[in-house]
């Protein structure tokens, strides 16, 4: 398709677009009177209107029931988590057993690992990406030295060629290769916070396990992002966070996923919990563990519902829309609002560089932006003329251009008033 940087082309790309009357489905905050222009839904997606009857529904169910909730409500509680199984399956590609909901992120991280990071004095390294979101970076330090190794010895960083912004699939390989029998995990996100890089999921798993490794995935960046075929892929585990693209609200629950292949390997260590014992002897309080054979055999403790509400909200939206049309629109606007940061470039001569990766199948709904001649004081400005984007040091803005409540205009309109800033920084 052919791009104008016009407001008319822009307005014209709204009309055509199957996913606009999702915009109306959603909070947005406002800036002197006006309705923003949001590209934080990388860090935090926009709040759905129907999350509140969702939330409104466990606590009238938690007033007139209380306890009997649990077996009563009209979603009750003890089964509440059942309910993202389909959903989340076809959003991250797997079966339904293959995944369940629970605590946050890193805590689950941390705990799958203790089934998949099971190191010898031979095989305990770690291969992770260089510059991976600071958890994941602490958690890995923490992990390797509970199990008795430094830091410096046990975790290998994939690195950036010299003068490049992203990391080669090549290069991971080689790595790989490389660190050979005394690899014992893989575990990189699967897009890069930082640059909106996508990882090649697919290959790098089956490298890692080649090696005869374990490979995971933190798919924080990439949940309700990428297309996604986990199971087909033989990913061993994964983890994401929900209140990103999936808009489950702040701090929200995390998502799970642990192959089949390992539901019934009882010889896997585990950190157990009541509410991952078999669900129909759960409430006999027997001794023995006897996990559910399935994800949820992961779980620990009993959900917290008046989080998982949120989520379940936004996930039958996604089971709404679908990832296919999704993933149409991401790509479409991620490009129109690619060639209007180049448009404006060329006016404003030369001011920023684009450090996502060009090829679409390396990028998902990212553009992070290297701010040349620029500091901070551009992003202040943005800012306060109603654009809710990202700053990350040295001098990157990130931008997300979230298809269920981004417009084409918006893109338009984050142009102009780009273009307005830089040109009020040369006077």
């Amino acid at each position: 398709m052919e791009f104008l940087n016009t407001r008319e082309f822009a307005q014209q790309l709204d009309a055509k677009d199957k996913l606009a009357k999702y915009r109306d489905e959603f909070h947005f905050p406002h800036v002197n009177g006006k309705q923003v222009i949001y590209f934080t839904g990388n860090s935090l997606g926009l709040q759905p209107k129907r999350t509140k009857a969702y939330i409104d529904e466990v606590m009238d169910d938690w007033a007139k029931l209380a306890v009997e909730g649990h077996f009563y409500a009209d979603k009750p509680w003890w089964d509440y988590q059942e309910r993202f199984a389909a959903p989340l399956s076809k959003i991250v590609g797997t079966l339904p057993s293959e995944v369940t909901v629970m605590n946050t992120l890193t805590i689950n991280l941390h705990l799958l690992m203790v089934s998949f990071y099971t190191p010898t004095p031979k095989r305990f390294k770690i291969l992770c990406e260089e510059k991976a979101f600071p958890s994941d970076q602490y958690m890995i330090q923490s992990q390797v030295r509970l199990h008795g190794f430094e830091p410096e010895d046990a975790i290998v960083e994939i690195k950036r060629r010299p003068g490049e912004h992203n990391i080669r699939l090549e290069d991971v390989l080689a790595k790989i290769d490389e660190v050979g029998s005394e690899l014992a995990l893989v575990l990189i996100g699967g897009v890069n916070y930082y640059t909106g890089q996508v990882f090649d999921i697919e290959t790098i798993t089956k490298a890692g396990q080649d090696a005869g490794a374990y490979v995971g995935w933190d798919l924080a960046h990439a949940a309700g992002n990428i297309a996604m075929e986990l199971h087909n892929w033989n990913v061993d585990f994964a983890a994401w966070c929900s209140y990103k693209y999936m808009n489950s609200g702040p701090g929200n629950a995390s998502g799970v996923f642990v192959h089949e292949m390992h539901h019934n390997d009882l010889d896997l260590p585990r950190l157990s919990g009541w509410w991952g014992h078999n669900k129909e002897r759960r409430f006999l309080m027997e001794p023995k563990f006897d996990p559910v054979r399935g994800a949820e055999g992961w779980q620990v403790s009993n959900l917290p519902i008046l989080s998982l509400a949120p989520y379940l909200a936004s996930v039958e939206m996604f089971d709404e829309v679908g990832m296919p049309a999704l993933i149409q629109k991401r790509d479409c606007i991620t490009s129109y609002l690619e060639f209007i940061l180049h448009e404006i470039d060329k006016e404003v001569k030369g001011h920023f560089e684009i450090i996502t990766p060009t090829e679409p199948k390396e990028r998902a709904c990212q553009l992070s932006v290297f701010l040349h001649g620029e500091g901070r004081s551009l992003f202040d400005y943005l800012m306060k003329a109603g654009v809710i984007t990202d700053w990350r040091e040295p001098n990157v803005i990130r931008l997300a251009p979230v298809p269920l409540y981004c417009s084409y205009e918006d893109m338009y309109n984050f142009g102009q008033i780009l273009k307005e800033g830089i040109l009020s920084h040369k006077k």
